[in-house]
């Protein structure tokens, strides 16, 4: 059966990247007007115009959004947002389930895309992991945007997970800057973007619920590095402990 459907899906996953071509060549002109506003109500702006995209397009694909929150979340507070990374579908649930100004902490090597690099840069911060340097710029750039009361948003294992387990290794960065900046790290919760499209090819995607899961918060008041790994493993056992409710693991194709 799964041999018959293969074409179909095929089919489906050409249709779903004509879609979001289509309309991320209507997003263009908006993107190019809030740049001339600035890094910081233009950035706002076009986290807007790209969470109307993700809605769009998830509307015409059959992708389900939604959000579960295990605890009330205040939109109205400044956070470290962190999620596990385990599918190049994790970008549209960010913009999409967080309604407060936000960046995204990205990688370099997107922004050479055509058309889509453009709108990627334009609002992130892009982080080049091999040079020492570039990662310094951008943990000044998420303090100044956090000084400028915007929420960061970073995904601590740093690459994406392919292991077929609930989480890799978590890196100190995050950790680091909340405790540093005295921001609450807000732990989130990717449940279904692995099968909706699996790491393993862009031919596997597939409609039907995306959930986002909103955990509670982990203050950072009062901490000091030397309290880093204590606060990044407790991190990692709430995030471990809520995929293994949420997921069935290992994840295959």
């Amino acid at each position: 059966m799964k041999i018959l459907l293969k074409p179909l899906q095929w089919i489906y996953c050409v249709y779903a990247l004509l879609m979001f071509i289509a309309i991320m060549f209507v997003a263009v002109p908006f993107v190019i007007i809030a740049s001339f506003f600035g890094r910081v109500k233009g950035g706002n702006f076009i986290y807007k115009v790209v969470k109307a995209w993700g809605f769009l397009w998830y509307f015409i694909v059959g992708i389900r959004h939604k959000n579960i929150f295990e605890v009330a979340h205040d939109r109205s507070k400044q956070y470290i947002f962190i999620a596990n990374h385990i599918s190049y579908m994790d970008i549209p649930p960010v913009v999409m389930a967080l309604d407060q100004p936000v960046r995204i902490l990205a990688k370099y090597e997107m922004s050479k895309v055509p058309i889509f690099g453009y709108i990627y840069k334009s609002a992130t911060v892009m982080v080049k992991r091999n040079d020492a340097d570039n990662r310094a710029r951008s943990v000044l750039e998420m303090k100044e945007f956090i000084r400028r009361h915007i929420s960061i948003f970073i995904f601590p294992e740093g690459t994406l997970n392919d292991t077929g387990k609930p989480l890799k290794a978590f890196f100190d960065g995050a950790f680091r800057i909340a405790i540093e900046t005295e921001t609450p790290l807000k732990l989130v919760l990717f449940v279904d973007t692995v099968d909706r499209l699996h790491y393993s090819s862009i031919f596997t995607l597939t409609p039907g619920p995306c959930r986002v899961v909103f955990l509670d918060e982990l203050p950072v008041t009062g901490l000091t590095l030397n309290d880093l790994p204590a606060l990044k493993q407790k991190a990692y056992d709430l995030m471990d402990a809520g995929l293994k409710k949420y997921q069935k693991y290992p994840k295959e194709v």
